[in-house]
């Protein structure tokens, strides 16, 4: 006969097994906070060859990875010494689920940070994926603050495709003139435009022909193809071995083709989740994308091949990005035999539309969208003129940043801090005619916001139309902070509001947090106001977004926990400093 002490013990331990358990388990979590300390300041860098006053952290452009696991928590103590600037940094793809005042969306989330001050961002990365950061003040991201962060899964837990090797590429657009330059010409009166990029980068490397400047500089050191700032980007590989190459764009105005020389890219995931399988030789990619291709290194081990991107979208006065993809163990300087590749038609909009249309979701990783949406938001992307400025807008209202934080104005009722009437819920579908320079050319400025029900299901479509320049309508990269939206299709011309939803895609969508509207387009997303905040939602290319493309949703701010007081001091917000 066992005794009762004895059958006491028995159910005891198990008890203590699972607090001691719980124990280590809580250990690891905490073990697994990654630091960063960043010093953010201007140095002289040419990533192009070309020597000019750029954005650092810690003395890089761009900035250190982050690297983290799936639910690892991430503070970054950033410091600004950038003397006479201001800064936010946005922590692109990241949800912020319990957490949104460090979105880093300056008059959004958060004031800005000033000068000489240190600001601590601390964050939950929640899902594994490719994701960004980045300025989100003025224009400085076009200056040199971004970078990557890659957040991988669970230890014992593996994506559903192999490969040997990771690596990580930003592909970027770059400007000699500096981002103060650009954004005095888009304010004034008459308007200057801040052209097309001089360079495209690849990983923050690139090559300007020097002896294009139309005017020699007397300083010998302006342009010099000899900095090794700007050797070519070159990726070694092994053989036989396959790659997963995280692909993400930066760029301040271009849309990008990417590809490697003779390899095939299979695209597995975009904007952190897994995609049905697909292959392509040129990866179409927009500004804020994100995405994994898996290459092997499978042809004559012998020679090296280029790695390249080009400008699509737009008529190409930027030269191509080269790098060079090294066969080991070839020598890294080698260069590839053969010229390279063409270009895609920069102005064919079907392989891109063929592409955005074949990204689904991965079978077994499907997240079903709800069947119907509780509200329909369209979005007309225009351009106006206000007050004799050039201005992007939605429905005709141009964007503009108000002086206190949205966020604060909500949560504290700063009624007065930003317009309380709400922007227009769509336009006039039956007279506008997308195709043509409008005869009313006027808009208007606003703050104003759009309050979403909590928990309730959104459907926005994105409707492309002619710029005030005849037979024009550009590529728009629209991205959503604060949520992960699925794609539910994509059209020509006009949206239909009475057929076109019939061809939703319902079944596998994928989600993303980013996605382009095409020329004379459209584009269909849903998503649930299930995050507590004030989300900014706007077009990536900086100079449009400057310029009052965006919009900022409002959801559950009853939900949202006590603000930090750090994130005051601009507006209406010094009087609400609770240490």
């Amino acid at each position: 006969m066992v005794s009762a002490s004895k059958c006491r013990s028995k159910a005891i331990m198990p008890l203590f097994l699972l607090v001691i358990i719980a124990l280590l388990n809580s250990w690891s979590v905490e073990a697994r906070i990654r630091r960063y300390k960043w010093d953010v300041k201007n140095e002289y860098k040419a990533p192009d060859c070309f020597r000019k006053l750029v954005i650092t952290i810690n003395g890089q452009t761009p900035g250190p990875t982050i690297r983290a696991q799936q639910h690892d928590t991430i503070i970054v103590e950033v410091t600004n010494n950038l003397f006479t600037e201001n800064l936010a940094i946005h922590w692109h793809g990241i949800r912020q689920i319990g957490t949104p005042w460090f979105d880093g969306t300056e008059g959004v989330t958060q004031c800005p940070v000033s000068p000489g001050t240190t600001f601590t961002y601390r964050f939950v990365v929640d899902r594994p994926g490719t994701y960004l950061y980045h300025a989100h003040y003025g224009m400085q991201r076009e200056a040199g603050l971004y970078g990557s962060i890659i957040v991988g899964l669970p230890d014992g837990e593996s994506e559903p495709f192999s490969y040997d090797y990771d690596r990580n590429i930003i592909l970027n657009d770059w400007y000699h003139d500096t981002t103060t330059d650009q954004a005095v010409g888009l304010t004034s009166v008459p308007f200057q435009w801040v052209g097309e990029p001089q360079s495209l980068l690849i990983h923050g490397r690139g090559r300007f022909n020097c002896s294009s400047l139309p005017v020699p500089s007397s300083d010998p050191g302006l342009c010099n193809s000899s900095y090794s700032d700007c050797s070519p980007y070159r990726m070694i590989v092994v053989p036989g071995k396959t790659y997963r190459l995280r692909i993400s764009s930066m760029t301040s105005l271009s849309a990008l083709s990417f590809q490697i020389e003779g390899h095939n890219l299979t695209v597995v995931e975009a904007d952190g989740h897994f995609v049905e399988p697909f292959v392509v030789q040129n990866l179409f990619i927009y500004s804020g994308e994100t995405y994994s291709v898996l290459v092997t290194a499978d042809r004559d081990p012998t020679r090296n091949y280029w790695i390249t991107s080009n400008v699509v979208s737009r008529a190409p006065n930027t030269p191509p990005g080269l790098g060079v993809f090294v066969y080991y163990p070839n020598h890294l300087r080698r260069p590839p035999p053969t010229a390279p590749p063409a270009a895609p038609a920069w102005n064919n909009t079907i392989p891109r539309m063929a592409q955005s249309q074949a990204i689904k979701a991965r079978q077994g990783y499907i997240i079903t969208p709800p069947p119907v949406s509780d509200r329909v938001i369209v979005f007309l992307n225009t351009q106006n003129r206000i007050d004799g400025r050039v201005r992007w807008s939605v429905n005709n209202v141009s964007f503009t940043h108000p002086k206190t934080p949205y966020l604060i104005a909500l949560k504290e009722h700063l009624a007065g801090a930003f317009d309380q009437k709400p922007p227009p819920n769509g336009y006039d579908d039956v007279k506008y005619d997308i195709r043509i320079v409008q005869p009313n050319k006027n808009g208007t400025s606003s703050n104003g916001i759009y309050r979403l029900d909590f928990n309730t299901t959104v459907d926005v479509i994105l409707q492309n139309a002619n710029t005030m320049n005849p037979n024009n309508s550009e590529t728009h990269p629209w991205h959503l902070h604060g949520h992960d939206f699925w794609v539910l299709g994509y059209g020509e011309g006009k949206f239909d509001k009475f057929s076109d939803p019939g061809k939703y895609n319902l079944v596998n969508p994928i989600m993303k947090n980013t996605v382009p509207v095409h020329p004379y387009g459209w584009t269909a997303l849903r998503f649930r106001a299930d995050n507590p905040g004030a989300w900014a939602f706007h077009c990536h290319i900086e100079s449009h977004f400057f310029m009052g493309m965006g919009v900022v949703f409002a959801e559950g701010i009853d939900k949202v926990g006590k603000l930090p007081s750090s994130i005051m001091g601009c507006g209406q917000t010094p009087s609400l400093y609770r240490p």
